[in-house]
């Protein structure tokens, strides 16, 4: 028998499933747990279990690629939901179309938890979309469920997605302040310093406050790159710039560095043993042996360790990025924007966004925002960024051809921004000059994938690889009603698109 079964992330094992072990670096006992976990909230929902809404979204969450593999926080998590588990192994004897949409909802359902997770942490209410996964989660455990059931509530579930991002980019825009263009730097200042990853805002608002005065500097990682363009953020002087790229580069470009680094969500990359004594995590984060900060988010362990270590003696130099244009930067450019869409001056938008990651054919989107031509603009948020945020290519009329929206958490401000130009065009989202290049790599991105569905957005172009938890009758319903299309080449992608 499989040692584990997970299919959840676009590195599955074989383009199939993860069975000895996971991708992502996680034990066949972690995946076991993590099962567990889901299948305890599964039967909560059946029952009407009282399960609050912190505890319900902190376990889906830990379920999550690369967020959780602590086997003894999860064991926790298990015995707080209080429930006996229901067999997720269940769903893989239905007929593969049922279990096909049942994969689909829980994938979904994980994402849209880390999102309304965001928004509760800033004390905003989220009653109706925990609402919603409660209905989810029973209806995975309903045995007679199926296409005519399941189908509905995997467009809802897109809809509610819809729902708390709008949500979480209201509570961000309150309680940080609107995002505003701002460039960042690259280099790496001399004396100690923290790097701080994963996506909480809150998180860092909290460490920078912890840390002020303390002669210790504080950069941005992976998906906290876009935290620079918030006034709230960016007034702590010791916020100094961006550390790295990618989540997935992690493990390169934290060897041996002379710097504390703390982990608010996903993804955490196995750390090696050069640097681990260095790593920090909390909330849903975990991993055996790593120093978990908890509830009372008191980052006074990851200060003086970062104290400890000194940091480098000489600074570090390199370039800068510029983030910061989420929906109300870009929609203050509006009348600009439409006359050179009038003008011909641009051509076409193209959003290339999403999750990044290790697998070969990545690449793809790098040469394909290259061979972009110069009267095309670039829409981008979430890590997938990384692959071509450092490239030059200019501006039309003083607009950046490559636009950093932000997070994923993000993605409402690219929703907002095509909605109001297709209104500025009384014409429908598909009738826009624009196309969605989307690469793809864990759950949050199948929540916003369903998201656009919902939306009724069309023609997008999904990579570097199709779902493999999505049978062929499914793709096939996806393929002719909403036109998905997986990438080919740059070359014959761009030619395709530039005809419309």
């Amino acid at each position: 028998m499989d040692k584990m079964f997970c299919m959840q992330c676009e590195q599955t094992a074989g383009g199939k499933a993860c069975t000895n072990a996971g991708a992502c670096g996680k034990t066949p006992n972690t995946a076991r747990l993590q099962d567990e976990l889901t299948g305890a909230l599964v039967t909560a929902a059946r029952r009407n279990a009282d399960v609050p809404d912190n505890l319900l979204l902190e376990s889906l969450f830990a379920t999550l690629t690369n967020v959780n593999f602590d086997d003894g926080a999860l064991e926790n998590l298990i015995k707080k939901v209080g429930q006996p588990f229901y067999d997720l192994y269940k769903v893989r004897d239905a007929d593969e179309d049922t279990r096909s949409m049942k994969t689909l909802l829980l994938l979904g359902v994980r994402g849209l938890s880390a999102y309304a997770y965001h928004a509760l942490t800033l004390h905003y209410d989220i009653a109706e979309i925990t609402g919603f996964i409660r209905k989810a989660l029973s209806a995975i455990g309903e045995p007679d469920y199926g296409l005519n059931e399941l189908l509905p509530l995997v467009m809802e579930c897109g809809k509610v997605n819809l729902d708390a991002l709008e949500l979480l980019d209201k509570a961000n825009s309150e309680s940080f302040g609107v995002p505003a263009p701002t460039t960042v730097s690259r280099g790496i200042e001399p004396g100690a310093f923290i790097v701080i990853s994963g996506h909480d805002l809150n998180d860092l608002k909290l460490l920078l406050e912890q840390s002020a005065g303390k002669g210790v500097n504080i950069y941005t990682h992976g998906e906290m790159l876009p935290a620079h363009a918030y006034p709230e953020l960016k007034k702590h002087p010791h916020l100094k710039g961006n550390f790295g790229t990618a989540w997935q580069n992690q493990q390169n470009e934290f060897d041996g560095v002379p710097a504390a680094f703390l982990f608010t969500t996903n993804c955490l990359m196995p750390p090696k043993p050069s640097y681990a004594d260095r790593v920090f995590t909390t909330a849903a984060v975990g991993y055996p042996g790593l120093k978990h900060i908890g509830e009372d988010k008191d980052f006074t362990p990851v200060i003086s360790k970062a104290l400890e270590l000194g940091g480098y003696s000489e600074p570090k130099k390199g370039g800068t990025y510029t983030t910061g244009f989420g929906h109300s930067a870009v929609l203050s450019l509006a009348d600009t924007v439409i006359d050179a869409v009038k003008n011909g001056a641009i051509r076409r938008f193209f959003l290339v966004g999403g999750c990044d990651g290790a697998k070969p054919g990545r690449n793809y989107f790098t040469e394909f925002v290259k061979q972009t031509p110069g009267d095309t603009i670039i829409l981008t948020l979430a890590c997938g960024k990384y692959r071509f945020n450092d490239l030059d290519l200019g501006a039309i009329g003083g607009i950046p051809r490559i636009l950093d929206m932000g997070q994923c958490n993000d993605a409402y401000s690219a929703v907002k921004v095509a909605l109001a130009l297709a209104d500025a065009f009384d014409c429908g989202v598909n009738d826009l000059p624009l196309t969605l290049v989307l690469s793809w790599y864990e759950q949050k991105a199948v929540s916003i994938l369903l998201s656009l569905l919902y939306l009724g957005i069309k023609n997008i172009r999904l990579g570097p690889s199709l779902p493999s938890f999505i049978s062929p009758n499914v793709l096939n319903y996806l393929v002719e009603n909403f036109g998905i299309k997986p990438i080919t080449t740059p070359e014959a992608d761009l030619a395709d698109m530039l005809k419309k």
